[in-house]
């Protein structure tokens, strides 16, 4: 065969759109027999990006992980699918189509809801191809052809089915209920949509008047001192409560005080409800604008007052001089007022929780308002009954009590939301007879009195509500009675591969809706991967001006080294911490893995593939070590432990692959040829780097598929491409731990001498002595091998003996079972290499001592991180190692 010649510098810019394209064009993220196949399937269905939006890190993680439990499993033979789609993003589409009305000096009441879909869906396609393009980008082998989007016409027949079934379920309603409501977006939000942060406040101490019987304030009774974070909302108060059991209150329950700057007198009443070790253990209830408040309200049978208009402004129910105020504007007149009156005490700095939107980060107002609501309860109840039986598990276990917690304590879902872009509430409002109707076609009249007079709601689903169906409408579920060839083929799905952040928002409501609507859990393993944090722990944002733009990571690194990076960095149960230089570790080893194929290819000149070659003990370690790697990475994958198998390709490729065997290879392929000993050696070399291609190409999918396009055939078997060659399997007979020992004993000499040579600065060009004394079957093996280890450590002579004891000029190298001199003196000048390790080992005794005094200290221990003093106590046993050896190097110095 000819030489091969690769660039000589690595650059995935020159060939990773061409494989790409390549990849798709061929067909190869198409599931074999697109879809109508027998056998195992494996399937994951992509969590949609929002297609407003733009790939963030935290996607590139997500989509990266993916597509490594892809293209393995595609490797494996399975019949294989990924399928990719996006989320219409109710809320924050309609913000990008209002901001870009605003800017042209329009508004959505103004423009019409038909003109303003039409709008929305301008929006939607411009950004698809953005998202499309990313996920090409970062190597992602979705199937394209089977792409999926929420507003789709089967999506949304699926999602009106489901609407319609849950509410003849008895399991949907409509009700007047308090809800989380953004004044911003001008809708209402589910409770998994609330953004709780700590920020200042102030506890305002105010002052209720107790009331006589005729009304006004008993003097002899005093006031009431209550405590409030929001003494606007006290407008709307209709009680104030204390605990049964407080004495300090007992007389005053059921008597009534004055709210201040109203003309309402309000009841005390009892409930346990209150905390009466909190403040003064009295409490204002506001039943409209406070869920706990809410609850209470309706045990008491109290009159609920909603102060509040849809925009956030005080409304009518108010005194008319603070009636259209915003909460904010009101909130400084009441104070004002309260102070005025005598009825304001005090007030103290506080920081406390307190609620935003997650879309525009407006602060959550409680709203009492008509919305739809699921029942979840019945949902929820399938759910956790699907874990307790196995159906579904978490990678890692832990997050299984998050999942029982949450739907053990679950809340109804309000899911109507006061937008025009979305799934529109397929319920109708006669006005003739006031009856609501429920369908799955559109209504021209109504089915109870046969008016005319019906209005479709013009509320809209929540996102979310198609999202917790799509495992099975991608798959085209629309009804059961309708199954694709895709839904009996795929579903249900083997993994979802996802974030913690979600799993109330997504991936518990998608268990109940496969449990509820196909009798199966829509997956079998739940891997959550934590977030990506900045170096210091910080979540990545643009106010704090630490993201990272996984497309620019692309630019400048390449998308396998993304891939590999976070990869390697993704711990199960624990966050990324990364910044821009972590990526050059995915790079260099995707260098590494370019320039070993490269000089491999480049040294093939003139040589012959052999059918069945010969085997020499380092063949049958490498293949060996190969097999090892190959059962330790499919282990890790199988069980979402992406870190450890990163590891096990590096340590695999570049310490035995590269730093040993291709090394020990130049012996033949650069030695003489008695017996055709090159074209032995390079059949199998290749050999060894085809199926050491496969091993990592689910890691760094490019850079493997352009060397492996540049094998010979006879190395390829009956797959052009990598990405469907079969991934390499374990076999026992390939397992050879005998040969390993002894090349492991090998490996621990030539290691030694070479970090010899670095710490006494001996140049390469230096050809050292070396007398090697080892019991059992090491000196044999250390003979017939001589060459080799001579190749590998710069040795000039090598010789095995019986012990000589110390000699002048030489340092003593000692491991498991052997000792051995290595002749230093001959090559550098040992005076001056004394006194270069006497001054460090001084400087390291220091050190030494400093780092033993402060993890002595209890203080250090019991305050600082546990990371920092892991990190501390590491660098103490480096430092103890490093002096041993350099002492050891002194005693064989004349």
């Amino acid at each position: 065969m000819k030489a091969i010649e690769l660039e000589k510098a690595y650059d995935p810019k020159s060939f990773e759109d061409r494989i790409y394209a390549l990849w798709k064009d061929s067909g190869a993220f198409k599931p074999a027999g697109d879809g109508r196949v027998k056998g195992k399937t494996f399937t994951i269905v992509i969590p949609p990006p929002n297609v407003t939006g733009v790939l963030h890190l935290g996607h590139g993680l997500n989509n990266s992980l993916q597509d490594i439990v892809i293209r393995f499993h595609r490797m494996r033979g399975e019949q294989t699918l990924w399928v990719p789609g996006t989320d219409h993003a109710g809320i924050a589409t309609q913000n990008v189509v209002e901001k870009r009305l605003r800017e042209r000096g329009e508004d959505r009441r103004s423009l019409g809801r038909e003109q303003f879909v039409e709008e929305a869906w301008k929006v939607t396609r411009e950004h698809h191809g953005i998202i499309s393009r990313q996920l090409a980008r970062i190597g992602a082998s979705v199937d394209w052809s089977r792409e999926r989007f929420t507003l789709d016409e089967g999506l949304s027949r699926a999602v009106r089915e489901v609407f319609v079934s849950l509410y003849e379920r008895d399991l949907l309603y409509k009700g007047n209920y308090l809800v989380n409501w953004c004044c911003s977006c001008g809708t209402a939000l589910s409770d998994d949509e609330v953004d709780h942060e700590d920020v200042p406040g102030k506890m305002y101490h105010i002052r209720y008047p107790v009331a006589d019987s005729s009304g006004r304030a008993d003097g002899s009774a005093g006031y009431i001192e209550l405590a409030t974070t929001r003494p606007e909302t006290m407008l709307g108060d209709t009680a104030v409560a204390v605990h049964p059991e407080d004495e300090r209150y007992r007389d005053l329950v059921g008597r009534q005080v004055l709210l201040p700057l109203t003309d309402r007198l309000i009841p005390v009443v009892a409930d346990a409800y209150v905390d009466r070790e909190f403040g003064t253990g009295v409490v204002k209830i506001t039943p409209a604008h406070d869920p706990n408040d809410w609850d209470l309200a309706k045990r008491h049978e109290l009159p609920v007052i909603n102060i509040l208009t849809a925009e956030g402004r005080l409304n009518g129910e108010v005194p008319a001089k603070y009636s259209g105020l915003t909460v904010k504007d009101a909130r400084e007149a009441v104070l004002g007022d309260l102070t005025a009156g005598g009825y304001f005490i005090r007030d103290e700095a506080i920081r406390h929780a307190v609620g935003h939107c997650y879309r525009c980060h407006t602060v959550i107002e409680p709203f009492l308002s008509e919305q739809w609501f699921v029942r979840m309860k019945p949902l929820a109840e399938k759910a956790l009954a699907a874990w307790r039986r196995g159906e579904i598990v978490f990678y890692p276990r832990k997050w299984e009590n998050t999942y029982r917690h949450w739907l053990e304590n679950i809340r109804d879902w309000c899911v109507s939301r006061q937008l025009w872009w979305g799934h529109r509430i397929p319920a109708w409002k006669c006005s003739a007879c006031g009856e609501t109707s429920v369908s799955r076609t559109d209504l021209s009249a109504c089915p109870k009195c046969g008016s005319p007079q019906v209005e479709q709601d013009q509320d809209v689903l929540d996102t979310w509500f198609s999202s917790w169906l799509w495992p099975f409408i991608t798959l085209g579920w629309e009804n059961p009675s309708c199954e694709t060839e895709d839904y009996k083929t795929f579903y249900p799905t083997q993994a979802l591969i996802t974030a913690y952040d979600i799993i109330f928002f997504w991936v518990a409501r998608m268990i109940m809706a496969g449990m509820e609507f196909t009798g199966k859990a829509p997956f079998r393993d739940i891997y959550i991967h934590g977030l990506i944090r900045d170096k210091k722990g910080r979540k990545m944002s643009k106010s704090l001006g630490n993201g990272l733009d996984p497309l620019e990571l692309v630019d400048e690194f390449g998308a396998d080294a993304l891939k590999y990076t976070l990869a390697f960095m993704c711990a199960q149960g624990q966050d990324l911490l990364v910044d821009r230089e972590s990526f050059r570790l995915g790079s260099k080893f995707a260098n590494k893995v370019w320039n070993a194929g490269r000089y491999i290819l480049m040294n093939m000149e003139g040589r012959n593939i052999l059918e069945q070659p010969e085997l020499l003990p380092v063949d049958r370690w490498i293949y060996s070590r190969l097999n090892t790697a190959a059962k330790t990475m499919t282990e890790a994958f199988s069980s979402y432990r992406f870190n450890d198998a990163a590891i096990s390709a590096y340590e695999y490729f570049w310490n035995d692959f590269c730093d040993w065997y291709v090394e020990a290879s130049k012996l033949s392929i650069k030695g003489g040829d008695p017996d055709g000993e090159k074209d032995r050696a390079a059949t199998v070399l290749l050999d060894v780097l085809a199926q050491s291609l496969r091993l990592l190409h689910p890691l760094i999918p490019f850079v493997t598929e352009e060397i492996y396009g540049k094998l010979p055939e006879e190395c390829k078997g009956s797959e052009t491409l990598l990405v469907n060659a079969a991934y390499p399997g374990y076999n026992e007979k390939l397992d050879d731990p005998e040969n390993e020992a002894k090349f492991a004993f090998l490996q621990d000499l030539v290691r030694q001498i070479r970090t010899c040579r670095s710490e006494c600065t001996i140049t390469p060009d230096k050809k050292l002595r070396a007398f090697v004394t080892a019991g059992g079957d090491k000196a044999p093996f250390l003979a017939e091998n001589a060459e080799l280890v001579k190749l590998l450590a710069g040795l000039g002579e090598l010789r095995t003996t019986s012990g000589e004891g110390g000699a002048v000029g030489a340092v003593t190298l000692a491991g498991t079972g052997w000792e051995a001199l290595l002749f230093i003196g001959e090559a550098v000048d040992l005076k001056a290499l004394r006194t270069k390790f006497e001054k460090n080992l001084g400087r390291d005794k220091q050190f030494i001592a400093g780092l033993e005094a402060k993890i002595a200290n209890p203080e250090f221990v019991k305050n600082a991180p546990a990371e920092l003093v892991e990190g501390e106590k590491q660098k103490l046993a480096e430092a103890r190692e490093r002096t041993g050896k350099i002492e050891a190097y002194l005693k064989g110095f004349a």
